[in-house]
């Protein structure tokens, strides 16, 4: 396997999980590393052996997202995935076709469908708005090459991915900690999640599944409220969380990431890993917090 991303989240625990399985693991990083090859996707720098004889190609690289977003960091956002995606799928489609890669996983996100939608949205559901589903757009499109050239090219489309640490869990943990804990504005904005664990079983799964390219939303069957997550993790942590975060403070905040992040509010069906026969191990709320806080 090659991967970007290698030392996020679901990078970590997805080289981990395939070395565990037997698999070898070759990451790119952006910083020279002995165990990883480097590259530059903003200069077009490309190792020229990364590809070889490798099968499986999974990028989940890119700027984080979680910050205020300014001019500067929206274009740091948007063009360290496009110009990533896009020199990897030039450069699988460069390749003979023997030698070609059997799959391409290029990373996308569920803010493709926008911030706000009454409907319970699936892989077939038209683009919504805001600066989330640009950059989700221009993100999938940069693979053009590599499915011009016949690869099977996936782009699973993540929720939130819920991990003691980092991301959402990471953060709410702190303010529980600092006895500030509550839902999020009107805490009735529905959160489209998925374990770590489940995500990284998702990722293999597809891999291993040859009917499965395109988009493929990564989320647990069970949609909860932002309210519903609160409450829960002060459950299970014996901690108050009575102390809401109004929206506007929110937004005073984080701007225009508070909107399409913290309060947007949107139902994602699972429906092409549901339809391929995916089990969930962590299927409900309850059990992914139970694994994430306790253990």
């Amino acid at each position: 396997m090659l991967l970007t991303g290698g030392s996020g989240l679901i990078g970590r625990a997805l080289a981990t999980r395939w070395r565990a399985l037997g698999g070898e693991v070759v990451e790119l990083a952006h910083k020279p590393r002995p165990d990883a090859l480097t590259w530059h996707p903003e200069s077009g720098q490309f190792p020229a052996k990364a590809l070889e004889g490798v099968e499986v190609v999974v990028h989940l690289a890119g700027e984080t997202i979680g910050q205020r977003w300014s001019s500067s960091s929206k274009k740091r956002i948007h063009d360290s995935r496009v110009q990533s995606t896009r020199l990897l799928a030039e450069h699988i489609a460069a390749l003979p076709v023997a030698q070609r890669p059997r799959i391409f996983i290029s990373a996308s996100a569920i803010g493709y469908y926008g911030f706000k939608r009454t409907e319970v949205v699936d892989e077939t559901a038209a683009p919504g708005t805001g600066f989330l589903m640009d950059v989700c757009c221009a993100w999938e499109a940069a693979a053009t090459p590599a499915t011009t050239a016949g690869v099977r090219t996936a782009f699973p489309r993540f929720g939130i991915v819920l991990a003691r640490q980092g991301g959402v869990i990471e953060q709410l943990l702190k303010v529980f900690n600092a006895g500030m804990a509550g839902p999020a504005g009107p805490g009735t904005q529905r959160v489209s999640w998925i374990s770590l664990v489940d995500a990284v079983e998702a990722l293999i799964f597809v891999i291993q599944h040859e009917t499965l390219h395109g988009p493929v939303n990564f989320v647990s069957p069970q949609v909860c409220t932002n309210r519903e997550v609160v409450d829960l993790m002060a459950k299970l942590l014996n901690k108050s969380a009575k102390t809401p975060a109004p929206a506007f403070a929110l937004k005073l905040m984080f701007g225009e990431m508070a909107t399409e992040t913290i309060l947007s509010d949107l139902a994602v069906k699972p429906r092409r890993l549901q339809e391929a026969g995916f089990v969930w191990r962590q299927e409900t709320l309850e059990a992914a917090l139970r694994h994430e806080l306790i253990g």
